[in-house]
């Protein structure tokens, strides 16, 4: 998710007002439609009765007990304190956005980017306007109609006090009202992408205007609110489970869009500090889904008599979305980090061959780039098309975008290759960092140290040897782990030297990118953008990527654009792996696997249900 365009903020009502009124022509150019698409035409026509991935004859009922593999905005794995989830205050659980909330549109997970038809029977996309009309039915969780009212609350509100992820989608946004009960008109500024209605039809949720008038939005509360989704808040005690209960008035079964998903009585959520007891817990039963993300624990400890008997099933699936960025990201609002050369340095000193040999068996392959594992990845040497987006800005770059992309340095596996090791001293050197005994220190006298900051004792494997291959260079290391409420407070408020994060990259990328890496995030409290950049060509070939007309000017432009990213050294790449590795107890029917998502909770369903 990610920031947004500065251009307008509009005068809001108290609270729960309206955007700015446009006067509204009723002529459309175009017709009403079931589906938006981005490029080309939506796969599943006006007819079609459900998507092609989920079984629209699921049985209903039963429970799955998972462990989320993603989580959005304020929502933390490992701990939660409120079920408000759409601000920045507080820990909510996973899941609350998917499950216990409904939008206008949903994702159609089988292709790129085209969103269907959900509370919105249809949609009129004319120039600066997008027309909805909502069906007759939806309702929310205390039985109250969902109106074109509640919509313009939620949208009005989410864009001046929502979290910042959101917000991103909304900054375009410069009015929106409601022509009657059952019709949104929303304002879009003329110089919006053609990416953003179906961002702003499928992202922002709808909330009952009549609970938050009762209601402090921004309060970070455990109170069970009123939904719009097919799940409300059941059993949960705060910081240890939550349990989602399906609606017994839930309207969607019968929506084509909706057809097949949401089988489930109840998806239960338990919190885990640490993964070794979150593992236990799966070996056990108490958790019934689990994606591993640890290779060690993949690779030699699924081998219990669940798995061994066939009670567990473990398995790989393919994952056709962009692996994204994982890395170790530096803060480069702290003066220690404002020299690439220094950062370039300490990328020298982390040997991913070694890793990958001694603690990943092998499983992974090294990052490089902000959108691997997809075609928007820069490989070898600029095109004439990507040149010709980079040249009106070479005075501002680095030769090194000019040239074949850039790659993390490669070892020779040994844990000890003193050739990289050499090349980070020299480039600490060039930056202005001086010998001090065995460390450094810059022109000031202050020390080169860094602090890995992380809530997860298993990274320690990890930041062990990383930490012994930078004090061979002369880098003060610490390791700070803290609890999970306090990691996610420092990464709201950029309060670290260096922390671990994977954000997975759409695969029609729109105004979300700009919460990642553009200079109206870099300040924004609880954005994405970690490493604080803040780079004017950077944001404008953002600009050109969001804006781009057709999918080849989106591939030219996410290609120039990942060269500079790449070049400017604003962290350390990690590792990636193009696939899915689960297990989980054989209870459940599996229906086919959308490209590019995973949805466990929301399309299988219970065997005995």
């Amino acid at each position: 998710m990610t920031a947004l365009t500065r251009r307008r903020m509009l005068a809001l009502s108290a609270g729960a007002g309206a955007l700015s009124a446009f006067p509204v022509s009723l002529a459309r150019a175009a017709a009403p439609a079931h589906a938006l698409s981005v490029f080309g035409a939506p796969r599943h026509g006006p007819d079609f009765t459900h998507f092609s991935y989920v079984n629209p004859e699921a049985p209903k009922g039963g429970e799955i007990r998972i462990q989320p593999s993603a989580w959005a905005y304020n929502q933390n794995v490992l701990t939660f304190n409120t079920f408000n989830t759409f601000v920045l205050r507080g820990d909510a659980p996973p899941f609350m956005e998917r499950l216990c909330h409904a939008n206008l549109m949903v994702r159609g997970l089988d292709e790129p980017d085209a969103v269907y038809g959900s509370v919105a029977e249809s949609v009129i996309v004319d120039d600066t306007t997008c027309t909805f009309t909502l069906r007759e039915g939806p309702t929310f969780s205390d039985g109250s109609p969902i109106t074109a009212d509640d919509v313009v609350w939620s949208y009005t509100t989410l864009k001046s006090r929502g979290h910042p992820q959101l917000r991103v989608f909304m900054d375009d946004l410069e009015g929106i009202e409601a022509l009657n009960a059952r019709t949104v008109v929303l304002h879009l500024s003329p110089s919006s992408s053609n990416r953003l209605p179906p961002l702003m039809a499928s992202v922002p949720p709808i909330l009952s205007k009549a609970y938050y008038e009762a209601n402090d939005f921004d309060a970070a509360r455990l109170d069970i609110p009123v939904t719009s989704g097919p799940y409300t808040i059941g059993d949960h005690q705060a910081g240890r489970y939550v349990t989602y209960q399906k609606r017994d008035d839930w309207w969607g079964d019968g929506i084509p869009a909706l057809r097949g998903h949401f089988n489930f009585d109840r998806v239960r959520v338990d919190f885990f500090r640490e993964r070794t007891a979150s593992f236990e817990a799966f070996k056990t039963g108490v958790i019934e889904y689990r994606e591993e993300f640890t290779s060690k624990t993949w690779a030699t400890e699924y081998n219990f008599p669940a798995v061994e008997d066939g009670r567990i099933v473990r398995t790989t699936l393919p994952d056709g979305r962009p692996a994204g960025a994982q890395g170790f990201f530096f803060n480069t609002r702290r003066k220690k980090f404002t020299d690439p050369r220094t950062r370039e340095a300490l990328s020298y000193a982390f040997d991913f061959e070694w890793m990958n040999q001694n603690l990943f068996y092998g499983l992974y392959e090294r990052g490089s780039s902000y959108f691997v594992n997809s075609q928007m990845m820069a490989t070898g040497a600029p095109t004439a098309d990507e040149l010709a987006l980079l040249e009106p800005f070479r005075d501002q770059l680095p030769d090194a975008v000019f040239g074949p992309a850039v790659l993390p340095p490669k070892s020779d596996g040994s844990g000890r290759d003193r050739a990289l090791l050499r090349r980070a001293v020299d480039l600490l050197g060039e930056a202005g960092w001086q010998r001090d005994g065995n460390g450094w220190v810059d022109a000031d006298g202050e020390p080169l140290t860094i602090e890995f900051l992380y809530a997860q004792p298993s990274w320690e494997r990890v930041l062990t040897p990383f930490q012994s291959w930078l004090e061979r260079i002369g880098v003060g290391v610490s390791l700070r782990q803290v609890e999970a409420a306090q990691f996610q407070s420092r990464m709201n408020t950029f309060d670290f030297d260096i922390v671990t994060r994977r954000y997975a990259m759409a695969a029609t990328p729109g105004e979300a990118i700009r919460n990642m890496w553009t200079t109206a995030a870099a300040n924004q409290p609880g954005s994405n953008n970690l490493a604080g950049i803040a780079n004017p060509v950077i944001d404008a070939l953002t600009d050109t990527l969001i804006n781009a007309p057709t999918r080849d000017e989106l591939l030219t432009a996410s290609r120039a654009l990942d060269r500079v990213l790449r070049a400017g050294h604003y962290w350390i790449p990690q590792w990636f792996k193009g696939s899915h590795t689960v297990a989980y107890w054989d209870r459940f029917g599996v229906p086919d696997k959308p490209r590019y998502d995973l949805p466990v909770a929301t399309t299988w369903w219970a065997k005995e249900a």
